[in-house]
């Protein structure tokens, strides 16, 4: 299994009107979601700059922040001191969260998963299983086969995996492609409630992604 590889933030920008500073829009709607069910302990898997956090945390969930960068950790908890936020905050990697079984309602795992090969997207994928509660919901987002990166004559990890090699935060970090098949065979042990096939067209998010919201089943008494 390749090792895991997260975004050099320092190439990023720390202002805070940055694409880095601002929620993805599907995120509103999860937050209305998971508050209106009544869920409260949230993780932010693969937190960033802390923009998802910073949300969550601003509309009273209890805010777990986890990343394998330590810069990202470090600017996340500088704005939520800021703002007056307490959050949990951990540094490592997805491959074994260092968090007990059933932690967490819900969890939110942006644009982060794919930063691995196909081995390292499995075990994570089991990770984010074991640490949800029984009922607990999860929206992730994958890298599909359908977008330009995969089209790319970069090197091949394995049958669904590139380094990158485009200049920039993400210069030789993994990425793993999924297509619908693979879909259902990684999240065979959740309940699909949705997956779509998105196109990004802003400069600095360009891209074709599977939005996937999954459910971690209650086990019978």
């Amino acid at each position: 299994m390749i090792a895991s590889k997260g975004w050099n933030w320092n190439l990023e920008f720390e202002d805070k009107a940055s694409l880095w500073k601002n929620p993805a829009l599907e995120s509103y709607g999860l937050m209305n979601r998971w508050g209106s069910q009544g869920r409260r302990a949230f993780l932010d898997s693969g937190c960033g700059l802390g923009r998802h956090a910073m949300l969550f945390g601003r509309n009273g969930f209890e805010v777990s922040c986890f990343d394998i960068s330590a810069a990202a950790i470090d600017s996340t908890r500088r704005w939520a001191e800021e703002e007056g936020l307490s959050f949990d905050y951990a540094v490592g990697d997805m491959l074994s969260l260092p968090y007990p079984n059933a932690s967490f309602d819900c969890i939110l795992c942006w644009n982060v998963i794919s930063h691995s090969d196909t081995e390292g997207v499995q075990r994570s994928i089991g990770e984010l299983h074991r640490v949800l509660k029984d009922g607990g919901e999860c929206y992730l987002t994958l890298g599909s086969k359908s977008t330009w990166g995969w089209q790319q004559d970069w090197p091949q990890v394995d049958a669904n995996t590139k380094l990158r090699m485009e200049e920039g935060p993400e210069y030789g970090v993994p990425h793993f492609y999924a297509d619908k098949p693979l879909i259902d065979g990684l999240f065979a042990d959740f309940r699909i409630l949705s997956v779509t096939h998105v196109e990004d067209w802003g400069s600095n998010n360009r891209g074709i992604h599977y939005h996937v919201h999954i459910q971690k089943i209650k086990t019978t008494a």
